[in-house]
């Protein structure tokens, strides 16, 4: 009996199957970035026309039209980052960072941000435990975080950084008590261009928490959401020992 043909047909289905989910998510992900670069273009061509009415208040319109221009370079910066992350270009783990110090400094950071937006940052934690993460790569998750936090938690809300161990490995976490999210969105926080429904009216480019993901993985370790609404957000960071 020949089973040549059979075999050779179930060796290339899976690749078949492969090149197609990698199609798709290709094709996706230029929808995706297509759509968010559309928005503040529209909004840029809306302004300039509305500069031309007669009674148009044009230094405030220009103000308005270099927000968006700052907010699709800030987009487009942030695509080419994440593409650099997954294509390997970007190391991800060369060494060890030890972390509070890290925590201290995107607080200081970003205080000023946190003041205008009526919230109180604080940092604490294990001066000693350190993640298997290059400085750069941790500041960017520390700030990413702390961004989402300040942008999303609601005025007079508090966030906590904290670093310390749990059964031996490093966990970062960071964590409001403001206004959440509804668990069932919980599981999408960390997609690309996902965005809940209080969201959609800030200036965030939807790729801050999808970037944290990607290094945390990459680096060997997991991130998890937790909380509800009216109960804050809380995101663990959970690195190898």
């Amino acid at each position: 009996m020949r089973v040549e043909p059979v075999t050779a047909q179930h060796d290339e289905q899976p690749d078949a199957t492969y090149g197609q989910s990698f199609d798709e998510l290709r094709t996706g992900f230029t929808a995706a970035v297509s759509h968010e670069l559309r928005t503040p273009l529209a909004r840029i061509l809306a302004l300039l026309d509305t500069m031309e009415l007669p009674d148009a208040d044009v230094p405030e319109l220009v103000e308005q039209a270099r927000g968006e221009v700052e907010g699709a370079t800030a987009l487009i910066d942030e695509i080419l980052f994440l593409s650099e992350l997954e294509s390997g270009k970007e190391v991800v783990s060369l060494g060890h960072t030890t972390a509070l110090p890290m925590l201290e400094e995107s607080a200081r950071d970003h205080a000023d941000a946190a003041a205008r937006a009526g919230i109180e940052i604080v940092v604490d934690g294990d001066p000693l435990v350190d993640v298997p993460l290059r400085p750069r790569m941790l500041r960017i998750v520390t700030e990413n975080l702390v961004e989402n936090a300040i942008r999303y938690a609601g005025h007079g809300s508090s966030v906590r950084l904290t670093i310390g161990r749990v059964d031996g490995d490093p966990v970062l976490t960071v964590a409001d008590d403001g206004a959440g999210v509804p668990e069932e969105t919980m599981p999408r926080l960390f997609e690309r261009f996902y965005r809940g429904d209080a969201a959609r009216t800030t200036r965030g480019t939807g790729l801050g928490l999808a970037i944290v993901k990607h290094i945390v993985v990459a680096a060997g370790g997991e991130v998890v959401a937790d909380g509800g609404l009216g109960h804050g957000l809380r995101i663990r960071a959970t690195f190898p020992a």
